[in-house]
Formats: structure tokens, sequence, C-alpha cells
């Protein structure tokens, strides 16, 4: 019983310390300097004129593919659609203060662990619902299509697959930026095996974790909350029906749609499990063993990116939540 209460006071212990360290990460990353500006083309392409588009074009020449003539972007300002998303996007975003401060604190995150990192010029647009394109990272620039996130269930996206819109949310934004960093850092896996790819989502995650520390899981996830805590409730039967199944070393092609590519569910092909389970569990899956990697091993972060799938596994202790 003596014991018992030992170790009780030392995981108390423990915990507190913890605490502190983070407490103190937290504060050495918020006096990261960074500056950033949100120019909203949205906005100035909504008030393009005949007499100004040669001057936004200039400012803004990444945006005109050389292909396309004047009369085609200033049609395009007139067209009932366009003009449609803009009154749309501009219901939702009049303000967009709290994204900006979000963006500042994720940016102090990724250059704290990567301080080669710049910070970009970011441009919200609007994409006629490119959702296949909701944020680029490209030449130093971050440009957000706001028209994909005005909410699952607008209008716009009627035609659009559910497990797709339900991303469509304002509060997606920064986990799909952070989620666009961490591509840009975790190299993609040369070995086919269905834990190589497992990995490397759990990579991608375990960054987004400490990019966005303040969001809660489920929106790293862009689960909602119900499927997350499906997820966390079922670890242990996802990992048992992947050893089963001796799945981890397989090269089949069709277990990355099945349990790490978005979908309307993760198919286990049974029935009972199919109708509840959400897509991507093999990320989840992954984002545990890495935890598990970095809390039972000291290396540093780089050193993780570094490490193959194989050597992360066997090192990292995982054991599936009860």
């Amino acid at each position: 019983m003596k014991y018992s209460k030992f170790l009780k006071i030392i995981a108390i212990f423990c915990i507190i310390w913890s605490c502190a360290d983070k407490n103190k990460i937290e504060e050495e990353i918020a006096r990261i300097p960074v500056e950033i500006g949100i120019e909203r083309f949205d906005r100035v392409f909504a008030d393009v004129t005949p007499e100004n588009l040669t001057d936004v074009k200039s400012k803004y020449p990444f945006l005109f593919p050389e292909k396309y003539n004047d009369s085609i972007w200033i049609q395009k300002t007139k067209d009932t659609l366009q003009l449609e998303i803009n009154r749309e996007v501009e219901k939702k975003f009049s303000n967009f203060t709290n994204e900006k401060e979000e963006l500042k604190s994720l940016l102090q995150h990724i250059k704290y662990y990567f301080p080669e990192v710049t910070v970009p010029r970011v441009i919200t647009v609007t994409s006629n619902v490119d959702y296949q394109r909701k944020v680029i990272l490209s030449d130093n620039l971050l440009i957000i299509s706001l028209d994909t996130y005005l909410g699952s269930d607008h209008y716009f996206y009627s035609g659009i697959q559910g497990y797709l819109k339900d991303r469509f949310i304002r509060t997606q934004i920064l986990p799909d930026v952070a989620t666009i960093y961490a591509r840009q850092l975790v190299e993609f896996p040369r070995n086919r095996t269905f834990l190589a790819n497992m990995i490397y989502y759990g990579k991608e995650m375990y960054l987004k974790d400490l990019f966005l520390p303040d969001f809660e899981d489920s929106e790293k996830m862009a689960y909602k909350d119900d499927q997350f805590a499906w997820i966390e409730a079922n670890e242990e039967e996802i990992w048992r029906y992947f050893i089963d199944r001796q799945l981890l070393y397989s090269t089949e092609a069709d277990l990355l749609p099945r349990f790490l590519y978005p979908g309307p569910f993760s198919k286990f092909y049974l029935e009972e499990i199919d109708q509840e389970a959400p897509d991507r569990v093999g990320q989840y899956i992954g984002w545990k063993i890495v935890s598990s990697y970095m809390k039972n091993n000291n290396v540093s972060l780089r050193q993780l990116l570094l490490t193959d799938a194989e050597t992360i596994f066997n090192a990292s202790k995982y054991k599936p939540a009860r």
C-alpha cells in the first residue's frame, strides 16, 4: 500500500514537472518575433475594374496566368457565380483577426522547432470552391481559399460528398495550414509497406501536435467529436485487426485508401465496424506509434524525421490504449 502511494506521488510530481516544462517552452515560443500580414485578395479582386486591373496584376502576377487576356478577368469579375461567392465570403469572413493571431502563433511554433522556416506572404483568395487546393504553400506564399471554409452546410457544397464538406469549416483553416507545413518537413516514404505509410502520417500528425498545442486532437485529425471518441475507444481493436491480418509489412496498394486516405469511412470489410469507423484510422495509429517512440527514446525532432519506419516501430514500445 505504501509503495502504491509512493508511485502515485511520483506520477503527480512528473505531471507537474512536465507541465512546467511545457509552460516554459510556450513562453519561449511567444517571444519569437513574427510579423504577419493578411492580404485580402478576395476583396481586391471583387473591386477590380478595367482601370485598376493593370495595377492589381502587377502586385499579384502569380494569380493572373499569362495565357488569359485582360478581358477574361474583367468578365470574371462580373460573373454572377463569382459575385455570389464574393458576397458569401464577405459575410463569413468580414473579420479575419482571430485567424491572423492563430497564424502568428502557428508560425512562432513552427519557427521554434524549425528556425529556418521563413514567414510567408499570406493571401486570401476565392477559387470557385477548389477543395483539392484549399491551402497552397509555394515560393514563400501562403494562399488560403476562403470559399472552401464557409461551413459544411453551405449550399455551395450541396453536390459534394459529406466526408469532404464536413471539413469545409472555419476552424479547419489552421489545421490545414499546419498540415501543409508538416508535409514539407516530412519525407514521403520510399518503402511501400503499410507500416511505412502509417509512420509517415504519424510524423505529420506529431508535428501538427507540436504546432497546434491549443487545438483539440479531433481538430488536428479533422474529425467530428464523435468520430474521435470512436477511434479512441476502439484503438485496441483497430490495432488487433492490423496485427491479426499481418498488414504492417504488406505492400497491397488498397490498404492506403482503406485506412490512410480521406473517405466516407475506413474499410475493415466488417459491416458492424464500417458503419461506425471514421476514415484514416491508420493515420491515428501512426500518430500513436510516433508519439510513443518520442516518449520512450531520447531523440531530437530532426532525428525523428530522418528515422525509418521500422526503427521507429521497433523502439516505440507502442501499446494501444485499453
